[in-house]
């Protein structure tokens, strides 16, 4: 298509929309799959992006909000990202609302009522906010253009950063009227685009690859025997690899362990997990983004969101449960595009860490059949059940009463009217059978991701080629920026 020419059915220009994407954004070329998006967010199309970090993602859906009748509603796992945001749009003069738990019940109001008049070309809000109708309502009054997923892949029960919230997000899509959708993501192997495409009731989604591949990013993985080698591999990188970095570990115990220890070992060190008081993980968080702690100690609890460009190295102390954490995690190291490290510190025992944690993760089959059991007595007893009237009366935690209640959805078995629950029938042995087998399907799931991830760390191969078939890209050819591409280890053991 010729610059400037009109898409069909539009009433813009490419020229237009490069315009405002220059003088709003600083952008002066669309990167991989920015401009298939923007083009499909236009023409009203719903689609599933699936972009590397730091690809531009944000900018999918606020350029289409200068162009589009009626607001942009945008769905954000976390309160932090939200305010980011928020305050991206505020420089690029575009008019937006902010509603979660730390806007002010008046300026909730004043937003609501501005969205009654015309107002905000974008909403960001959280998923869980969206559950109630209250809050769908001025969404109605205003017309929603277009619906965006952010962090997608939450949608997805087969996922690895699977959100019960995200799972209601079809039936709030329903009440707003059905506009298009569009969800974008960084991570998403085909089961889990699959799986998106239809937990969010997507119609002829059109699927935008941009490619997994960030150049930038020197992928490694270090062999280890013990924690003191470890120990001496992270400070040999602290002394080779200048600026500010990210370590994963996979327990709190271990972070406050590694942060203590750096410290004693003269580093500027900052540590964040989800047990800390929200005003330390935020000083802890601020320190780190304006260069007061050199190194991130964390739990997978940070990160997402975070827009430090200067990354320069990100380290996994332990492997992570996926690939797909994984990558994303890495992805978080050079966003400016300057060269970075991703190093995957490899240890066979840490397998452990990562079992316990698969075997509290999926509710439990006696705990499927217990809530089951829950909801046919309070509906014997002609008992309304909310999910959390069901988590009491199962006995269950509302995390994974609500993660039950989800696949009862999906199979077309519950029924949701506000926020009451039934059973639209009665479960027969072979629906009873397939509704348990779902847990044990996915705990087999995320064992195979597992068994992955150490393949991973042990494959001889270019790692990104490993990377890309996981990812269901093509193979390709070998990618040059990995430690197998610059030391292949057959040409390692030829010449021991």
């Amino acid at each position: 298509m010729a610059e400037g020419e009109l898409e069909p059915g539009e009433r813009f220009s490419w020229s237009e929309v490069r315009q405002e994407a220059e003088q709003r954004f600083g952008f002066k070329q669309f990167r991989p799959g920015q401009r298939e998006l923007i083009t499909l967010a236009l023409s009203g199309r719903d689609a599933l992006g699936i972009l590397p970090t730091a690809a531009g993602k944000s900018l999918c859906y606020q350029l289409p909000s200068l162009f589009l009748k009626g607001t942009v509603v945008v769905v954000s796992p976390l309160i932090a990202l939200m305010q980011d945001q928020h305050e991206r749009l505020q420089q690029a003069e575009i008019e937006a609302a902010r509603l979660d738990s730390t806007v002010t019940a008046r300026e909730q109001r004043d937003q609501e009522l501005e969205l009654g008049e015309g107002a905000h070309d974008i909403v960001l809000v959280t998923p869980e906010r969206l559950q109630n109708p209250e809050h769908q309502r001025p969404l109605r009054e205003r017309g929603v253009a277009l619906f965006v997923v952010d962090e997608a892949h939450c949608v997805s029960q087969w996922g690895h950063d699977f959100r019960p919230a995200y799972g209601e997000l079809r039936h709030v899509i329903e009440a707003l009227g059905r506009p298009p959708i569009m969800a974008l993501t960084a991570t998403a192997p085909p089961e889990v685009a699959e799986s998106i495409i239809q937990s969010l009731g997507m119609r002829r989604a059109v699927v935008v690859q941009g490619g997994i591949e960030r150049p930038n990013l020197k992928l490694e993985v270090a062999r280890t025997v013990n924690e003191q080698e470890k120990q001496q591999q992270l400070l040999a990188l602290l002394d080779d690899t200048p600026g500010s970095g990210i370590v994963y570990a996979s327990t709190v115990r271990q972070v406050n362990e590694l942060q203590r220890w750096l410290e004693s070992a003269g580093v500027s060190v900052a540590h964040y997990h989800g047990k800390l008081r929200g005003a330390a993980r935020s000083s802890a968080q601020q320190r780190f983004m304006d260069g007061g702690a050199r190194v991130m100690v964390a739990t997978q609890a940070f990160g997402m969101g975070i827009d430090k460009p200067d990354i320069r190295f990100v380290v996994h102390w332990n492997f992570p449960e996926s690939l797909e954490s994984y990558y994303q995690e890495a992805g978080r190291a050079g966003r400016d595009g300057e060269p970075a490290r991703v190093v995957l510190f490899y240890r066979l025992e840490d397998k452990r860490i990562r079992s316990f944690f698969l075997g509290s993760k999926h509710p439990r089959r006696e705990e499927a059949l217990a809530l089951l059991s829950a909801l046919e007595r309070l509906q014997r007893e002609r008992r309304a059940s909310s999910v959390h009237e069901l988590a009491e009366a199962a006995g269950l935690a509302l995390r994974r009463t609500s993660v039950i209640a989800a696949v009862l959805e999906n199979m077309d078995l519950l029924v949701r009217s506000g926020r009451q629950l039934r059973l639209r029938r009665a479960l027969g042995q072979r629906q009873l059978e397939s509704f348990v087998g779902t847990f044990e399907a996915r705990y087999g799931a995320d064992r195979e991701r597992i068994q992955i991830m150490m393949r991973y760390g042990q494959t001889t191969r270019c790692r990104m080629q490993f990377l890309r078939e996981y990812f269901g890209e093509p193979p390709g050819e070998p990618c040059q920026h990995c430690d197998n591409c610059e030391h292949p280890p057959t040409v390692q053991a030829a010449s021991a």
